[in-house]
Parts: structure tokens; sequence; C-alpha cells
């Protein structure tokens, strides 16, 4: 409790990431786009390839324990593979490719030579009217502001996880005051993405702390609004209030996926996911010590964009 912030020197010591430079047994990576541990095997597959080991990555629709639930199957068949290639000298099971990758649910896969595919970041912008364009706002558009309230903290729905339902429909959470959406119109052809998801926003707040939470979600012709990849980040800002913003980027997990025509993409943008993050005091003093909650108003400001990896519709399996 006492270092709160991951990248504190205090943990360094304890990360064990660093074994992955030096190993040379060859390894297969198997996660899930809804894996609380996603982004740990992305960068351990990352490592692995830099320093020269064999490694092979399948990423599948699963969370952490589904894998063996719904995606037993392929991860047996691939898993056993593997190990025949490894242990018995038959490569006759093995991909063509090291890495498999599924697209969402059901929209197919990839098979690629490395992780991530070569791609084209293209923004999409927030507007004052709640759409998401490929055409950037004027800078004269009125900022959007929300309160947060950690007494009512914005609640977690679905998202990365051990077990459970990670993809869900998130009308809900939408409908509440504390969370902004921003929405295309209808795709008229599929968009498929594949790897780093970032928002980058132009922020402003009335206390200098706050968290901000990022998600990208597919919103399908029946207005159903199912999350694909999120992330959050804490901020500390100059004082200056909601109307003096600051840039600043929310990684969001990486992911594959594929957003059919009538479709649409939609940014979802709020103050916490409570209690997958630990709520924001609104202080800006530590967790572990903090006696008080206090509300902080939290602006959006133009240009704000999301940034998805868009890759060639030819790649999809």
């Amino acid at each position: 409790m006492a270092h709160p912030d991951p990248e504190d020197a205090h943990w360094h010591g304890v990360d064990a990431g660093h074994a992955a430079d030096g190993l040379t047994v060859p390894t297969a990576l198997i996660g899930g786009w809804q894996d609380v541990n996603l982004d740990q095997t992305l960068r351990q597959y990352a490592r692995l390839r830099r320093s020269g080991c064999e490694t092979a990555l399948l990423v599948g629709p699963w969370t952490h324990q589904s894998a063996l639930q719904q995606g037993w199957p392929e991860v047996f068949t691939e898993s056993l593979a593997w190990l025949r290639a490894h242990l018995c000298d038959d490569r006759s099971g093995l991909r063509p490719t090291p890495v498999r990758v599924h697209l969402g649910d059901r929209e197919g896969r990839l098979d690629l030579p490395d992780w991530p595919p070569a791609h084209r970041s293209r923004p999409w912008y927030a507007a004052a009217d709640g759409t998401l364009t490929t055409r950037p706002p004027a800078d004269t558009d009125p900022p959007l502001t929300f309160r947060y309230d950690p007494a009512d903290p914005t609640p977690s729905l679905g998202g990365p996880l051990v077990s459970g339902r990670a993809r869900t429909d998130n009308r809900p959470l939408e409908a509440r005051d504390d969370v902004l959406t921003f929405t295309t119109d209808p795709l008229p052809e599929p968009v498929t993405i594949a790897g780093a998801v970032d928002a980058v926003l132009r922020i402003g707040t009335d206390t200098g702390h706050a968290d901000v939470f990022a998600r990208l979600c597919d919103v399908d012709p029946r207005n159903r609004s199912t999350n694909v990849c999120d992330g959050l980040r804490r901020l500390h800002l100059p004082e200056g209030g909601p109307d003096t913003p600051a840039t600043v980027t929310v990684a969001m997990s990486s992911t594959a996926h594929r957003f059919p025509a009538g479709h649409r993409i939609r940014l979802q943008i709020s103050g916490g996911a409570h209690p997958r993050f630990a709520r924001h005091t609104g202080t800006g003093e530590p967790a572990a010590t903090t006696t008080r909650l206090a509300p902080v108003r939290i602006s959006l400001h133009h240009p704000s964009a999301l940034a998805l990896p868009v890759v060639e519709q030819t790649m999809g399996a």
C-alpha cells in the first residue's frame, strides 16, 4: 500500500519479466482477449521473440479460465502439436505461422508471422454531438463535462477477468450521467483491427486528480453495445481547472476484432470502473491513508480521438 504506483522503482526487484530474455526452450503462449493476464502474455511474447527463442502465440475470445472451458478443443490441439514437434521431432501438426489470433467471437481469425501485424493507425474523433467521426471537430466546439463522484463510483461492467461474463451489453453503464459515449454511423464495410488501441484525449479537471477510463465497444444493429477492450489511466494534472486541458493517452489492451458492416464503433469515456479498478478518491492523497472523498468535474476537450490499428481486410481467415 505504501507503493501504489506500479512504475515505482520499489517493484523493479520483484519483476520476473526479464527472465524471458534468456529463455531458449521453445515456448507456446496461449491467452484470451478477455484474459486478465493478456498484457503480460503479449509482453512475454515480444521479449521471447527479441531474444531469438522459438515462440508461438494463440489468442482466442476467452477469459483466463474459459480458455480451458469453451476453448479447450483448440487449446489442447495446439498444445499437443507443440509438444509433439519439440519432444518427438514431428512438426506435422504445427500451423505454418507462429501467431494465430481470433477476431472477436465469431468473425474468423488471423494467422500471422508476428504480433502485432502491419497496420495503419486511424483516428476517429469524438464530437460534441456524441458522434465518432474521421473528420476532426472544430477547436471551437464546446467541451463535454461530467461529474465523477467517488461516493457513487462509476461501476465496472465486464472487461478482462479470470472468469465470468467478460463481454457484455454495456447499455446500462452507458445510460449513467457519468459516462460519455461517441459512436460512428453504421459502417458501410467491415473494419478489422489488430494491435494496440489508444484513446488520445484532451482532459481537464477541477482538482487536477482523476482517473480516466476509456473503452472500445462494438454496437450491433439492435443497439447492443459490447465491450472489446479498455484501459484506465490515473491523472495528476497541473493546476488550471477544467478549462486548461492536457493531452493524455489512455492505453487500452491490445486486441484483434472485426466490426462487421452495419455495426457501429463506440468510444466510452468515464472516471473509473469500480471495483475492477480501485476508485479514485478525488483528493490526490494516498488511497491507504486518505479519510475523505471529493467529487471531480472532468471535461473532455477537442480534439480527442480513438486511435485504431486498422489492417487490410484480406488478412482475415
